[in-house]
């Protein structure tokens, strides 16, 4: 597209208005909801894109496509300005707060969450008086557009960690243990001493992280330990990984046990472990932020850092007291 205006050297009214304008359409997918978030018509809203264009000497989108696609020119840009008009809407959250607290709203799986997360985070609040977090319970997949239309400032995700556009930064491994309960055992005495595996007794998490097959984690446990099951696809299926686990306790059959859900309930006897491997797990626990993003996002993550690596000590020292052995994995 030739230009009727040199390359601007500076961030005119007109080109905030403009870039503003852009990086709605650009985050929608869509120029009637992009028109609708703005206030100002359709046809303003594609005016204001193609002035835009005709600054730059570029073309942002490609119009006539279904869905509406942006250029590779479009792409570099859309990128830079939702990350800045991102930062620009944290600082002024920050700078309007009472006191300074800002809301963090956090979105994280309902079972993490709950057996994991939410009893740690008095430890969090009392050290941080800053740190206003709010836990939505969620497993989504995310992604830079996503996270700020649905106005994210962070995430944990248990999962492999590849993200694009955000930063995703890992604060907790996982390994994976099988685990039934004391009354369960006692009924299939076999299981431990002969390493009898059937497939009706297992409980499965359907979805243990976007893009894995319901029978991951069980799979990867039995290719490191050498054990087998005649049936790997048979059991009872749950949606939550607290379900299975729950379901476990209940005396319903042999649930793969994630430490961060587990460790509680094989430290009080609720649930045992029947076979003596604990196999690190391709998916780790990561904390997820768009590029821009507040102090307080950055001091949430530096406590979850630690309380990672706390639990991890005590993980370990617990597991090798019960003779479990901790199988790094094919992975690593």
């Amino acid at each position: 597209m030739p230009s009727e205006h040199a390359m601007p050297r500076s961030l005119s009214s007109s080109m905030l208005t403009w870039l503003r304008a852009f990086e709605a359409v650009a985050r929608h997918g869509n120029f009637t909801r992009a028109a609708d978030e703005l206030h100002i018509t359709q046809g303003a809203t594609s005016q204001q894109i193609q002035r835009l264009e005709q600054a730059l000497g570029f073309r942002l989108i490609e119009r006539g496509t279904r869905p509406l696609g942006l250029t590779g020119e479009g792409e570099r840009l859309a990128s830079v300005v939702e990350a800045s008009f991102a930062q620009i809407r944290h600082a002024l959250a920050d700078i309007a707060a009472p006191g300074g607290a800002t809301p963090i709203t956090l979105s994280c799986s309902p079972s993490f969450a709950m057996q994991w997360l939410t009893p740690r985070l008095s430890g969090l609040r009392r050290g941080r008086p800053r740190v206003d977090i709010r836990v939505f319970g969620e497993f989504h997949r995310l992604d830079m557009a996503g996270m700020a239309s649905e106005q994210l400032q962070a995430a944990i995700r248990y999962d492999p960690g590849d993200y694009e556009n955000l930063t995703a930064r890992g604060f907790l491994d996982e390994y994976l243990i099988p685990v039934a309960s004391p009354a369960f055992m006692d009924a299939h005495p076999d299981i431990g001493a002969k390493g009898l595996l059937a497939g009706e007794w297992l409980l499965h998490d359907a979805r243990p992280w976007v893009g894995a097959s319901e029978l991951q984690e069980w799979q990867s446990w039995l290719d490191e330990t050498g054990l087998r099951c005649a049936d790997l696809i048979a059991g009872k299926r749950f949606n939550l990984a607290m379900l299975a686990v729950g379901a476990a306790v209940a005396g319903e059959g042999i649930a793969m046990g994630r430490t961060a859900m587990v460790m509680e309930e094989l430290q009080r006897g609720t649930l045992v472990a029947p076979f003596p491997f604990a196999v690190r797990s391709p998916a780790s626990y990561h904390f997820i932020t768009t590029p821009a993003h507040t102090v307080q996002v950055d001091l949430i993550c530096d406590w979850l850092q630690r309380e990672g690596e706390a639990f991890a000590a005590m993980r370990t020292e617990v597991l090798h007291a019960s003779g479990i052995a901790l199988i790094p994995g094919a992975k690593y």
